[in-house]
């Protein structure tokens, strides 16, 4: 796991300086402490910082890699797993390897079959640039869930590309300014796919490749889709017996986490008190022959604290639990830090907690953990998708007890309305249009984004004067992808699409498990388990009022009877405004990056608009859920200050150069 960065002339014999690509290695140090490299090519350079996993030499694992014949050039982030068996086929053949790194294998595989097809072979987590020399085509690609990040911007006749927005920011041509819509989202928590809150800076998609080929003097850019989650139309599900359904989902998963066993290193598991986490320690633990590291967050208050149900587990497994207690005071105090990692807003302090927990991990000398992020979307574990399945999908029942259900789900998740449920129901027309409905897990965030308009920038809102943000999320939906679906599906598919990649993925995954050095191994997300519970119909995900049913009974001998019988329970540390040591720190943020002066400086917010949502919240007869939404909003306004503070208002060329005279890198010492 790494750290990649690149600069991409359209004029082959435009040199690229060496020391840029060293900054904008050193500024994402966190992601590859290990070891660093650069090389250039034909108008082309591309840099990496090294975690070491696989392969733990430092010098025959040193990217980027170039191809014996010198027409390749390989930097890559992540892993591929299924290497060894995919590097014993190509030795068969006749292929040579020069080192035991997983990322070789692309070098030996694109030129037999072309990096089309090797797409097919690639099993994992990843992100890579790949250039052919003889085509002079380079190839920026990222994995199917978008678990791995990878930015890309054109200025002028050059593209530059990063792991992150810091690295493509440490190029000193390239412009550090908010794009007007992309605060808008920021604000809401909600992002468009393939979209970044600054100007001309975009995301590859997941499961999405973008070729980049010289022409006629100038850079032509093309982003295709290579794989995509595919939901059966209506009928069309697989026709299993329930314990055939069983046992493939437990074949399934059982394999993907033996694969991401695989490490030169310890791997240890974050372990919740969710079945999802749970399972993947049971696994391991079966699969290993020493007890495994189970890493805990616990909070401070008994309504969000999963502590004792994951011991439960953690006994049952005979794993050796590492418990990380925080108090209310600790997640404030270190969200400047976090926001400069994940590069965009958060709703809630879990990414602090979480940033804080992977420091955890890396002090207790691990470096890899598996981890259970994907199964509430495959398996229709939240709260959003029972209730769009009881409104939409459930035409047989009686209006009455339709309504119960739907009742009884809201009554038994009212801590989080607000923030994973809203407060009320809210109908978007392009969603309407787009999906059929406005999917339940989008209703919260439409909710925050009714109050965006007014803490804009005068400015700023007469800008976006207009501006729908549903429609521009719905316009970036596939239409063709949720025609003719079930309402299960189209929900997920939506889930999938938005909140997995912009959130869990990203503030709640990898960039704060990767500013500690830290790489996190979803197994749920590996794409053959994926397309295999795409296939399995919603009756056996969701069964009765009992989500990831199938799952539940594919664990049930792993997990201890209240795991087992236990709802979902939505994973976040407590809003500011339940505790007041909490709401003491929050406020001390806000009356630093909230000031009029700051406010005055970055020109980005309404200080009468601020002030009001204060107000609001403050006001008698404010409900916890409306409180449990301005939450959500005050620490996004405090998130794009924090964005303006490090990212807009800092010198990060400079910063990166600093950084790399203090690390002792330069291109002369790769």
């Amino acid at each position: 796991m790494c750290g990649i960065a690149g600069v991409f002339h359209a004029d082959r014999t435009r040199p690229v300086d060496p020391e840029t690509l060293v900054a904008m290695a050193a500024i994402q140090h966190h992601r590859g402490p290990d070891g660093f490299g650069w090389k250039t090519m034909d108008g082309l350079g591309m840099s990496h910082a090294r975690l070491s996993i696989i392969d733990l030499d430092e010098e025959r694992g040193r990217q980027p890699f170039v191809s014996r014949d010198g027409r390749w050039l390989l930097a890559q982030n992540g892993e591929f797993y299924d290497y060894k068996r995919i590097r014993a086929e190509l030795t068969a053949e006749g292929a040579r390897f020069a080192t035991k790194s997983d990322s070789e294998i692309l070098l030996h595989l694109a030129p037999r079959i072309g990096i089309d097809e090797s797409l097919v072979h690639l099993r994992g987590e990843f992100a890579f640039a790949l250039y052919d020399r003889d085509a002079e085509e380079l190839v920026l690609v990222r994995d199917r869930f978008g678990i791995k990040p990878l930015y890309y911007t054109l200025v002028g006749d050059t593209l530059v590309f990063g792991s992150e927005l810091k690295v493509l920011f440490a190029h000193p041509e390239v412009p550090r300014r908010f794009d007007a819509a992309g605060l808008y989202h920021q604000l809401m928590q909600t992002i468009v796919p393939g979209t970044t809150a600054f100007e001309g800076i975009r995301q590859v998609s997941p499961g999405h490749a973008v070729r980049v080929r010289r022409r006629d003097g100038r850079l032509v850019v093309e982003e295709r889709r290579y794989w995509d989650i595919e939901f059966p139309e209506m009928g069309g599900h697989a026709r299993l017996e329930d314990d055939e359904a069983i046992q493939a989902v437990r074949d399934g998963l059982l394999e993907a986490v033996q694969l991401r066993l695989e490490a030169d290193v310890p791997v240890g598991c974050y372990l919740s008190g969710g079945i999802d986490s749970c399972s993947i320690l049971g696994l391991a633990s079966a699969s290993q022959q020493s007890p495994v590291k189970a890493f805990t967050i616990g909070f401070d208050s008994d309504e969000y604290d999963e502590t004792p149900i994951a011991r439960q587990m953690a006994e049952s497994a005979g794993a050796d639990q590492d418990v990380l207690r925080l108090h209310a005071t600790h997640l404030y105090d270190h969200f400047e830090e976090t926001i400069w990692h994940t590069e965009r807003t958060i709703y809630n302090t879990l990414a602090v907690a979480k940033l804080l927990m992977s420091r955890h991990v890396r002090d207790a000398r691990y470096k890899v953990v598996v981890t259970g992020e994907g199964s509430d979307e495959l398996f229709a574990g939240y709260p959003a998708f029972r209730n769009d399945l009881f409104l939409h999908g459930l035409d047989h029942l009686p209006e009455a007890e339709r309504k119960e259900w739907e009742q009884a789900l809201h009554d038994k998740n009212a801590l989080f309305k607000g923030a994973m449920l809203a407060e009320n129901e809210i109908r978007d027309p392009a969603l309407d249009a787009r999906v059929g409905f406005t999917p339940a897990c989008l209703q919260p965030w439409l909710a925050s984004a009714a109050h965006v308009p007014g803490i804009l920038h005068p400015d700023l809102a007469g800008k976006l004067s207009g501006y729908e943000p549903g429609a521009a999320i719905a316009e970036a939906l596939d239409a063709d992808a949720l025609a003719g679906r079930h309402p299960l599906d189209r929900a997920q598919y939506v889930w999938i699409k938005t909140m997995l990649e912009g959130q869990i993925l990203t503030w709640g995954g990898d960039r704060v498990d990767m500013a500690n050095s830290m790489e996190a191994r979803p197994a749920f997300l590996d794409h053959h388990l994926a397309e295999l519970a795409a296939t399995l119909p919603p009756s056996v995900r969701i069964r009765g009022r009992t989500e990831k049913w199938v799952l539940r009974e594919a664990m049930k001998g792993l997990l201890p009877r209240v795991l087992y019988e236990r709802e979902k329970f939505a994973f976040m540390a407590p809003p500011a405004h339940t505790d007041p040591e909490k709401w003491a720190a929050m406020r001390g943020l806000a009356d630093r990056y909230l000031s009029d002066r700051a406010l005055d400086e970055a020109g980005l917010l309404s200080k009468d608009g601020v002030a009001a949502l204060f107000a609001l919240h403050d006001a008698e007869g404010t409900t916890p859920a409306t409180r449990n939404t301005l939450d959500a909003v005050f620490n996004h306004m405090i998130g794009v200050q924090v964005l303006h503070d490090r990212f807009v208002a800092t010198d990060v060329p400079a910063q990166a150069r600093a950084r790399a005279k203090e690390l002792g890198w330069s291109a002369n010492a790769a």
